[in-house]
């Protein structure tokens, strides 16, 4: 294995109460050694002065479109977009075809995200056969073939018999229920509701409207095990946008007004939210670039979501910011990260608040439309290290 000292950057690690201009040693796959004036023993160096060197940074809800979508993203593309955006593990969502509903789809995808993969991949696995929303799937046999949450993704379940009926056979497994949930506020109410009468872990992806935020507040203070999450494009722009780019700018949940982006600002800010998620939805040109009725939803988020949060919420503390993207996700779904104490895996997001101009034509992934294009973003990825190994450096870094 490969050994990696990371020398003189600001190291910021929440869970472990760190916040200091430290060396940093990786070695064998994990965190070694963490202290001042370290010598480089024959390590690979990586000069971080003037960087913030995270956590490794953890993005719990993108669409890979891989089985079935090759056209659209594949397991190469959307983890080279990952490390690229300065995340070292992506959950995907189920939405594939065939749909990750069945153990051995699971395991498919876990072998290719081994052999082509440039960062760690999480299944989510399916609530319902086939997300047709009518037989709960064997979530015993979906976890342990590797799937640490459970979602229908855009297709709600719309039978609350059969949602309550999958919660309680789920009810003592550690994978969270996640719900993507349309009509917002009706559906986050309905969920909520469920969620306290099973008692089952529950995450709500992509929040975008004020009073999805007051009925999370609400359910916590019943003492509704909820977590939740906000996106860069729903804390940025408003629905005028859509007016203004047409299919280009239709996403699910749609863009909503300023009030719901001030509230779910303010929902960050005074820890409502969770965790940050892309929601990475990759699309052919083809599929975007229609009238607003035809086009596919979705934007790719992976290259730019990193520097859209920093660029909302300027005020936010670097320690929450590394939190939403680190250790909160890691906990939320279970996973192994989020945290650079010693023995911890040796995965790091290094960053730096420069300025930089986004440009879909140098994404690596697969999917070239999002709403950020032309924009100048304050805060960029300077190195994403895997599992020990340097799998993207910006070629201000040093070596």
């Amino acid at each position: 294995m490969s050994s990696v000292l990371i020398k003189g950057g600001r190291i910021v690690d929440p869970a472990s109460s760190l916040d200091a201009v430290l060396d940093l040693r990786l070695r064998d796959g994990a965190v070694a050694e963490i202290g001042a004036g370290l010598d480089a023993a024959g390590d690979e160096v990586l000069d971080a002065a003037g960087t913030i060197v995270a956590p490794g940074f953890i993005d719990m809800h993108v669409h890979l479109r891989d089985p079935g979508f090759p056209e659209k993203e594949t397991i190469a593309t959307g983890t080279a977009a990952a490390v690229r955006g300065g995340f070292t593990s992506v959950a995907c969502m189920p939405n594939t075809n065939p749909p990750l509903d069945d153990p051995r789809v699971i395991a498919a995808v876990l072998r290719d995200a081994r052999a082509l993969g440039s960062c760690h991949v999480y299944p989510i696995g399916a609530i319902t056969r086939g997300r047709r929303g009518r037989h709960p799937c064997d979530f015993e046999a979906l976890a342990k073939a590797g799937a640490v949450a459970f979602s229908d993704d855009g297709d709600t379940v719309d039978d609350v018999r059969v949602l309550r009926d999958a919660a309680m056979r789920a009810a003592n497994l550690r994978a969270p229920f996640i719900s993507h949930c349309e009509p917002e506020n009706e559906i986050v109410a309905r969920d909520l509701r469920v969620a306290a009468e099973t008692q089952k872990a529950w995450h709500l992806a992509h929040l975008s409207t004020a009073a999805a935020v007051d009925l999370v507040r609400e359910a916590r203070e019943r003492g509704v095990r909820v977590t939740c999450e906000a996106t860069p494009h729903h804390l940025t722009f408003t629905n005028a946008l859509l007016a203004e780019r047409g299919g280009v700018a239709r996403v699910n949940p749609p863009l909503r007004d300023e009030r719901d982006v001030a509230a779910l600002r303010a929902a960050v800010l005074d820890g409502t939210i969770d965790a940050f998620a892309s929601d990475h939805a990759p699309h052919t040109r083809e599929e975007k670039e229609v009238d607003v009725a035809r086009a596919a939803p979705g934007f790719s988020g992976l290259e730019v979501a990193v520097g859209a949060y920093a660029a909302a919420l300027p005020e936010l503390s670097l320690p929450r910011f590394v939190a939403l993207l680190s250790a909160n996700p890691a906990r939320i779904l279970g996973i192994p990260g989020g945290t650079l104490a010693i023995g911890a895996p040796a995965d790091v997001t290094i960053f730096a608040d420069r300025g930089w101009t986004v440009d879909p034509a140098t994404f690596l992934s697969k999917g070239k439309c999002t709403p950020f294009a032309g924009k100048v973003l304050s805060r960029a990825i300077v190195a994403t290290i895997v599992a020990g190994i340097v799998r993207y450096r910006a070629r201000e870094l040093a070596a």
